[in-house]
């Protein structure tokens, strides 16, 4: 079979909602989008007032072009279960135009509160990067990881997941951040300023905000796989304070002690942090992979899937080989089966261990029923390709 024209499978989901409450929840959701746009524009308005057009039109581009490489090292990180991509989208919208909105605000309050009671610009500029700007903006970027936590139980299952989402909503809010950035460094110092700026801020530090946003995700993400009550309530606070308190080291160091500062901190602090955050990276997707290893063994030992299907869906290294195998027997379309036998397979396990944890669907039986029928037929789609 060179080519399958059928459809790839949708994985059913049981008790689906009625027409009109998915009439709402679209129109709710149109209107959030609407609202969000709103506010981003204002805020491109507001750098445009800042910069004029031709340095903000310069400075977009400049933030934007590289971001699809960045998206696309931060959903590499999601081997096992790819998160869907509504809610990726959402989160990096939410950090690009409505977190970006509050803290553009909220820190230019901050700024001329601060100098109209000093007198001083300089105490001014240096409370908002320092204070304002790490606690306004990692607050901000943390609401829509509170609110996938809380709402959205089955796809936030630990701190890969928690990682993916503060990447994203940081890689948002760094984009518009970059923005402005850019524009300034084109109106300040022509085509020689916005070099040094982008090699500053797109090549070495592209990763700086998704690094701060990430230690919130990696609280609330061990606090969702913990069943200690202490842990759920004091790893997501701890993330967060390490989110804002490497903000403003990062911040603090170039504009209170200058340039040697800065470069010292990013040398001896934040590479440190991000090789660390790689390691915690690791740790987790091994963690995932038991997941999948430990709630799919009984679907080999009941012959549902072969010894070798089932330790292919166990390991990265496997997936990659199978998702291959399936591309040379029977193209694309063979691929895109595979693919979606592994993104079945890994919902059927988080899904298990959601249960076992006490996170309980109301759905849950219902639910690992349609998992297995949908495996069952991806396995017998691929085994005849």
């Amino acid at each position: 079979m060179i080519n399958d024209p059928r459809p790839a499978l949708v994985t059913p989901r049981p008790n689906k909602p009625s027409g009109v409450a998915t009439a709402i929840k679209v129109i709710l959701g149109i209107f959030a989008a609407l609202m969000a746009l709103l506010l981003g524009l204002i805020v491109l308005l507001l750098i445009g007032v800042e910069t004029g057009p031709v340095a903000l039109l310069i400075g977009l581009i400049s933030a934007t072009a590289p971001v699809p490489l960045y998206l696309v090292l931060v959903l590499w990180i999601d081997r096992y279960e790819a998160e869907p991509g509504w809610m990726l989208a959402t989160a990096f919208f939410w950090g690009a135009l409505v977190a970006v909105f509050f803290a553009f605000l909220l820190n230019t309050a901050s700024d001329v509160a601060v100098q109209l009671m000093t007198n001083s610009a300089r105490a001014g500029r240096t409370f908002g990067a320092v204070i304002s700007a790490p606690i306004v903006e990692e607050c901000a970027k943390a609401f829509i990881l509170l609110l996938f936590f809380f709402f959205k139980r089955d796809e936030f299952d630990g701190v890969i997941d928690g990682i993916v989402y503060a990447a994203m909503a940081g890689l948002g809010f760094a984009m518009t951040e970059n923005i402005q950035y850019y524009g300034k460094a084109v109106m300040e110092g022509g085509g020689g300023m916005l070099t040094f700026v982008f090699v500053l801020r797109g090549a070495l530090a592209p990763f700086s905000h998704p690094m701060f946003t990430s230690m919130t995700g990696i609280g609330l993400g061990l606090a969702r796989q913990s069943r200690s009550t202490a842990v759920k309530l004091i790893a997501p606070i701890l993330g967060l304070l390490a989110a804002i308190s490497m903000h403003s080291i990062w911040n603090g160091s170039g504009v209170m002690f200058g340039g040697v500062a800065f470069f010292l901190t990013y040398i001896l602090i934040m590479m440190p942090a991000f090789f660390i955050l790689l390691t915690v990276i690791i740790l987790a997707l091994l963690r995932e992979g038991r997941i999948v290893r430990d709630n799919l063994v009984s679907d080999y030992q009941a012959g549902l899937l072969t010894e070798q299907e089932y330790k292919r869906l166990c390991t990265i290294r496997g997936r990659m080989g199978s998702s291959y195998q399936a591309f040379s027997k029977g193209g694309l379309g063979n691929w895109r089966t595979a693919r979606e036998l592994n993104q079945t397979a890994s919902e059927l396990a988080f899904h298990r261990s959601r249960v076992a944890r006490g996170i309980i669907a109301a759905d849950a039986r219902e639910r690992e029923a349609a998992y297995r029928q949908a495996m069952e037929a991806l396995l017998r789609r691929l085994r005849e390709s």
